[in-house]
C-alpha cells in the first residue's frame, strides 16, 4: 500500500510537470511567432477576450496557445511514427540554427556589456521609450550570487528533458547510454552558450524577454538573421512539445493500467497501440492552463514541480536502496525474526521495556545483518524523513539570512550549527545500515549522501527562486486588488 501511495504521487507530480511544462512552452511559442508578425495577436486577444479575472490568471486568453496544443495532441493521436518523423525534422532544424546563433553571437558580441556600469544605465534609460530591466549592481554578476542562484533554480526545467526519456516505455532503454554524463554537459554548454552570446549582444537590463533571441539580432543590426532564429525557435519549441506530450500520455497510461489513475485512461486504439484518451485529455487540460494563466507564473510553477519532482526521486533512491527483497519464500526468516523467537517467554514484564530501547539504540549504529531487513529498512524511512524536515530547516534559515548567518550571529549560527551536526548524525545512521546487494542496470554512486546533497540543493534553488518570486507575484496582486 505504501508503495501505492508513493507511486501515485510521484507519478503525479511528474504529470503535474509536463502539463506546466507543455502550457508554458505553448504560451512561449505564441510570443516566439509574434516576434515575426509583430505583437498583433496579444493586441487582439486584449481587445476581443479580456479577462477580468482575478490577479493569478493571465490578462487575456490566449485561444492561440489552447489551439497549439489541441492541434499537435491529434498529431500524436494520428500516429507515433508522423509525429516522430516531425520531431526528427524540428530537432535537425534546432540544432542548426543553434548552431548559428552561438557562432554569430560570438561575432557580434561586445564584451563591454559584461563590464557595464550605472551610467551605462541611465543613459539607456534616457534614448530607449521601453521600460528596461532593473539596473542590479552593474559588472559581469549584476545580481550577485543571489540573482545566479535565482535563476538556476528557474531554469531548473531544462532537465525536463532527462525525465522525458526514463518516461519512455522502451525495455531496452540504458541510462548508461540514454542518460550519460556526456548529454548532461552537453547540454549545460548549449545553455552556457547562448546565455553568453545573449548577454553579449544586448545589455541584460535590455533583454526582452518574451522573444530574446530575435531581438538580440535585431539589436545588432541583423534584421534578416531575426528570421532565420525565429523560425528555429519555433522548431524547438515544437519539438519540446511534442517531446512532453509523447512520454506524458505514455506514463497517464501506465498508471491507468496499474490502478493508480482512471482505467479508461489505458484505452488505447489501432494497431499502433496509441492511448487517444490519455493524449486528448492531458493536452485538453495543458491547453487550459495556458489558456487562463500568465507566462511568468507558469515558468515559476514549472520551475517549483522540477525541483519537487528530483527532491522525491532523490528521497526514493535513498529509502530504496536500504530495503529489504520482496521476493523472499514463505521458508526464509530474517534475522530479526530468529531473535524475536530467541527471546525467554518467561523474561520479567519491567526488563522488556529497557530490553528493547537497548536493541533499538544498539541496531542503529550496529546492524545485526549484513543485508536489509524490515528494522533496518524502517530505521532509514524514519531517519530519511528526519533528514528532509532537518534540510529543509536548514535551507530556510540560508535563504532568510544568510549574511547574519555567516557574520557570527549568536543565535543563527548556533542554530545552523545544531542542525549541521544533527544532519551529520542522521546521516551517519543511515550510512552504517546495510544496502540491498540486488543487481541494477544503474546505482546512484556516494550513498547516502550524494542524495541528501541534491534534495538540499533542491530545497534551497526552491527557497531562493521560483517560491519565492510566485509569493511576492500573489501577494502583490492580492494587495492590489
Amino acid at each position: 500500500m505504501m508503495g501505492q501511495l508513493w507511486a501515485f504521487v510521484v507519478g503525479w507530480n511528474i504529470i503535474l510537470l509536463f502539463l506546466i511544462a507543455i502550457a508554458c512552452t505553448a504560451r512561449a511559442w505564441r510570443y516566439a511567432f509574434e516576434s515575426l508578425i509583430g505583437d498583433r495577436i496579444s493586441q487582439k486577444l486584449e481587445e476581443t477576450v479580456p479577462l477580468h479575472a482575478p490577479y493569478f490568471l493571465a490578462t487575456d486568453a490566449d485561444f492561440f496557445a489552447l489551439g497549439l496544443v489541441l492541434l499537435l495532441a491529434v498529431l500524436l493521436a494520428l500516429g507515433v511514427p508522423e509525429s516522430a518523423w516531425v520531431y526528427r525534422v524540428f530537432t535537425g532544424i534546432n540544432l542548426l540554427v543553434l548552431s548559428f546563433i552561438i557562432v554569430s553571437g560570438f561575432i557580434n558580441g561586445d564584451l563591454h556589456n559584461w563590464k557595464l556600469t550605472e551610467q551605462d544605465y541611465a543613459l539607456a534609460t534616457a534614448v530607449f521609450s521601453y521600460s528596461l530591466g532593473p539596473p542590479g549592481a552593474g559588472g559581469f554578476v549584476p545580481f550577485d550570487f543571489e540573482g545566479v542562484v535565482q535563476g538556476a533554480a528557474t531554469c531548473f526545467y531544462a532537465f525536463v528533458g532527462f525525465a522525458a526519456i526514463a518516461a519512455r516505455e522502451s525495455g531496452d532503454l540504458k541510462p548508461q547510454r540514454s542518460i550519460s554524463l556526456i548529454s548532461l554537459l552537453m547540454c549545460f554548454l548549449a545553455y552556457f552558450a547562448v546565455s553568453a552570446v545573449l548577454t553579449l549582444m544586448v545589455p541584460y537590463y535590455q533583454i526582452r524577454h518574451h522573444s530574446p533571441l530575435p531581438e538580440a539580432f535585431l539589436h545588432v543590426g541583423w534584421g534578416p538573421a531575426r528570421c532565420v532564429v525565429a523560425v528555429g525557435v519555433l522548431c524547438a519549441l515544437t519539438s519540446s512539445l511534442l517531446g512532453d506530450m509523447f512520454p506524458m500520455s505514455r506514463l497517464i497510461r501506465a498508471m491507468a493500467e496499474d490502478g493508480l489513475l482512471f482505467r479508461g485512461l489505458a484505452r488505447v486504439y489501432g494497431h499502433t497501440k496509441i492511448p487517444v484518451v490519455a493524449i486528448m485529455s492531458s493536452g485538453s487540460l495543458a491547453g487550459i492552463m495556458a489558456l487562463l494563466f500568465e507566462f511568468s507564473h507558469i515558468a515559476n510553477l514549472m520551475a517549483v514541480a522540477s525541483l519537487l519532482a528530483y527532491s522525491m526521486v532523490s528521497f526514493s533512491v535513498l529509502v530504496l536502496r536500504y530495503q529489504p527483497g520482496q521476493n523472499l519464500s514463505k521458508s526464509e526468516k530474517t534475522e530479526e525474526e530468529t531473535e524475536m523467537e530467541l527471546v525467554p517467554v518467561g523474561s520479567p514484564l519491567d526488563s522488556v521495556p529497557e530490553a528493547g530501547t537497548s536493541n533499538i539504540l544498539k541496531s542503529l549504529w550496529f546492524p545485526t545483518s549484513t543485508t536489509p531487513t524490515r528494522k533496518s529498512g524502517q530505521i532509514v524511512y524514519g531517519c530519511a524523513f528526519l533528514l528532509v524536515l532537518l534540510l529543509s530547516i536548514l535551507s530556510l534559515v540560508l535563504a532568510q539570512w544568510p549574511r547574519r548567518v555567516f557574520s557570527g550571529d549568536p543565535v543563527l549560527t548556533t542554530v545552523a550549527v545544531l542542525l549541521l551536526l544533527l544532519i551529520t548524525g542522521v546521516t551517519a545512521i543511515i550510512w552504517r545500515q546495510p544496502q540491498s546487494p540486488r543487481p541494477l542496470m544503474f546505482r546512484v554512486p556516494a550513498l547516502p549522501v550524494l542524495p541528501l546533497v541534491s534534495i538540499f540543493m533542491n530545497v534551497h534553488l526552491w527557497d531562493l527562486g521560483p517560491v519565492w518570486r510566485l509569493e511576492c507575484h500573489w501577494t502583490t496582486g492580492s494587495g492590489s486588488s
